[in-house]
C-alpha cells in the first residue's frame, strides 16, 4: 500500500471482529512508530498495550460521557486490546527541565505524530483503530500505574475491522487552507 492511499482511505474503526490481533502484528506496529520524529529525538512517549479484559473495562469506564453514550466505548470493550498513549513530561519542548516555548506541552506533538505513525502502519496491515481522547486522565494513570512525570494522552483500541471502510467525510479544499507570505493571500 503506497502512503498515500494509506492517507486517503484510512478511517476510524468502531467494530471489530473477535480475531485477535497477534503479538508479533504489535511488535511490527511499534517497529514503525518507533521511527517517528519527536523533538531533539526525546522520543518520550510511552506505551501500555493492554489485553486483560477486566482492564479494558476499567479503562472504558474512564470515558467521560454517560456510559454508553461516547462512540468508542463499545468498540473498545470488543478491541483485540487498547493502546495507551502516554508521555514523559518536561521533557519534549524543554530545556533545564522548563517550558521553552509559548505552547506548553510539546509532548502533545510529538505524540500526535506518533499516533499517526500508529494509525497508518495498522491500516497498511489491515487493523483498525480509532484514537479516544474523551476520558478521565487521572483515573488512566492509576489503573495503568503511571510514574509521576507521566502523562496519559489517547487511548486507541485495535483490532481486525468488522466492515468495510466507508468514503470519508469532506474536506477543506487546499485553497481554503494554504496562504502565501501572510494569512488571507490564497497561494492557489
Amino acid at each position: 500500500m503506497e502512503l498515500q492511499e494509506a492517507i486517503l482511505k484510512r478511517r476510524a474503526v468502531r467494530r471489530f471482529t473477535e480475531d485477535a490481533v497477534t503479538n508479533e502484528e504489535l511488535e511490527q506496529l511499534f517497529e514503525a512508530v518507533r521511527w517517528s520524529p519527536s523533538w531533539s529525538n526525546t522520543q518520550v512517549w510511552e506505551f501500555v498495550v493492554a489485553r486483560d479484559r477486566e482492564l479494558i473495562q476499567k479503562l472504558t469506564e474512564t470515558y467521560r460521557m454517560p456510559k454508553g453514550l461516547n462512540p468508542a466505548t463499545k468498540c473498545s470493550q470488543a478491541a483485540s486490546a487498547l493502546i495507551v498513549l502516554c508521555a514523559k513530561t518536561g521533557v519534549s519542548g524543554c530545556y533545564e527541565g522548563k517550558e521553552s516555548t509559548k505552547h506548553a506541552n510539546w509532548y502533545m506533538f510529538d505524540l500526535g505524530i506518533a499516533t499517526q505513525t500508529l494509525c497508518l502502519k495498522a491500516h497498511e496491515m489491515g487493523l483498525g483503530t480509532v484514537v479516544v481522547g474523551l476520558f478521565d486522565h487521572d483515573a488512566c494513570n492509576r489503573l495503568v500505574e503511571l510514574p509521576d512525570g507521566y502523562e496519559s494522552v489517547a487511548i486507541i483500541p485495535i483490532g481486525r475491522p468488522a466492515v468495510e471502510a466507508k468514503s470519508g467525510p469532506a474536506r477543506k479544499a487546499v485553497a481554503d487552507m494554504v496562504h502565501l507570505n501572510a494569512f488571507g493571500r490564497k497561494m492557489f
